[in-house]
């Protein structure tokens, strides 16, 4: 485990599967972290209300709603009503319509911050999106992050179990989905330079990949 061998291995099981897409494609993430763009104040908040969405249900889910509820929005407006009746979750719906509705200020915020710390803690402020979603919602913009997913966690301590590092004592009892233990983080980061250094792609790329790997199964930590 842990090898270029390993990774890509794992890649190609996902790609042949067809289950090689987050928000966007495999490439597609690929290429935006390697080549970020800016995006339109529309399509932050689309990135936005995928990331609100996407919490507690499966990827497939969570498009299908995704796609409904933008649809409506971006044609109608965010109507709370109109979203309520298509997705009975309010404190979702309310966020989505206030990011929606505040796209242009948002967006305008948050390019114009330059460090990486600031960007996340913004969009850790954004309604309905924590620290681990803002992750997640910073690597879908094009920032080269990592989100700290449970499956993520697991498997740095396996990383850290395998390298037996001395440096970082940290088993699974540790692991605390609603705050990130720093000791974790670090067996995580550790995980993931390692990987970058080994395949020479992105580490938010290579966290894409070994999430899905955990979710179908290919991956038992």
């Amino acid at each position: 485990m842990f090898d270029a061998k390993w990774f890509f291995e794992l890649e190609k099981q996902i790609r042949n599967l067809g289950a090689d897409s987050d928000a966007q494609t495999f490439d597609e993430i690929r290429e935006n972290l390697s080549h970020p763009r800016k995006l339109s104040p529309i399509d932050f908040a689309d990135m936005c209300a995928y990331v609100i969405l996407a919490g507690g249900f499966s990827q497939k889910t969570a498009k299908r709603i995704h796609k409904q509820i933008m649809d409506s929005v971006r044609e109608n407006g965010a109507d709370f009503d109109t979203l309520f009746s298509m997705f009975h979750n309010k404190n979702k719906i309310n966020a989505i319509c206030e990011i929606w509705n505040n796209k242009n200020a948002l967006c305008a915020e948050y390019y114009g911050i330059d460090a990486l710390d600031e960007k996340l803690k913004f969009l850790s402020h954004l309604p309905h999106i924590g620290k681990i979603t803002a992750n997640h919602l910073a690597r879908n913009l094009g920032e080269n992050v990592v989100k700290y997913d449970i499956w993520i966690q697991r498997l740095g301590i396996v990383f850290a179990e395998q390298k037996q590092s001395a440096e970082f004592r940290v088993q699974s009892s540790d692991i605390d989905n609603g705050k990130l233990n720093p000791e974790i983080k670090k067996v995580c980061d550790e995980m993931f330079a390692h990987l970058s250094r080994e395949t020479g792609l992105p580490i938010g790329y290579i966290d894409v990949v070994l999430w899905k790997a955990c979710q179908l199964g290919l991956i038992k930590c």
